[in-house]
């Protein structure tokens, strides 16, 4: 995981806590300490479902939420919605400072894909091992990346010759795992992949979160007997 210290978190967060922020599409999170921090990874013309719904839903479960977007100051959905607030350059964006990925569909995978640091960054955050989300047109990003060779998978139903093409198996399911990889078809198929996605990061951050008290009391120990 990246940096968990508070100082960590108070110094790199952008989303909000004001409940007075003015760009109203702004997702509020409680106040206090977030629970870690996710990438959407998107660019205008995004599916605004696609967009929003894991934008809020991440928030709701007290995740910070960066979003990295060419030029990194705003992102307009394909039927117009737009947000301001917590809109980064993927240029200069950390793999490392993340606990998550997510990529959304519509039209913004199409332009993600011919941007070499779109794709480095997922290459970079692919070798972390850590969860990388995609739904409907999404996982046209990872197959830039080429990361589906081998994996099962699943997307809209016009991605899926692309995704076999690239040498995944294709599965029309709500939501396919593979790995690191969780896949989803179209926004109805949200709900189940969300849930899972979000079952998974609080598995992967407990497993993280005893390692570290593990090797803390190995050390605390090693240095007793000093």
């Amino acid at each position: 995981m990246g940096d968990m210290s508070p100082k960590g978190w108070i110094d790199t967060m952008t989303t909000t806590t004001d409940f007075a922020v003015a760009d109203n599409r702004a997702a509020i999170r409680k106040s206090g300490l977030p629970t870690g921090r996710i990438a959407i990874l998107t660019a205008d013309r995004v599916e605004d479902v696609e967009f929003f719904y894991p934008y809020y839903r991440f928030t709701e479960a007290g995740y910070d939420v960066d979003v990295l977007a060419p030029g990194g100051a705003e992102v307009t959905g394909y039927k117009g919605l737009a947000l301001r607030t917590g809109v980064q350059p993927i240029d200069g964006a950390r793999a490392a400072d993340y606990d998550a990925l997510f990529i959304p569909g519509g039209l913004a995978p199409s332009e993600l894909r011919e941007l070499p640091a779109a794709i480095d960054f997922v290459s970079d955050f692919a070798a972390t091992g850590r969860l990388i989300g995609a739904v409907c047109h999404g996982p046209q990003v990872l197959i830039s990346a080429g990361l589906v060779d081998g994996r099962r998978m699943t997307s809209w139903k016009d991605v899926a010759p692309e995704v076999r093409a690239a040498g995944a198996e294709y599965v029309d399911e709500p939501v396919v795992e593979d790995g690191q990889f969780i896949t989803a078809r179209k926004p109805g198929d949200m709900p189940l992949e969300l849930a899972r996605f979000l079952e998974r990061l609080a598995a992967e951050k407990e497993q993280s979160t005893q390692k570290a008290d593990e090797n803390e009391k190995t050390e605390t120990e090693g240095a007793s007997h000093e």
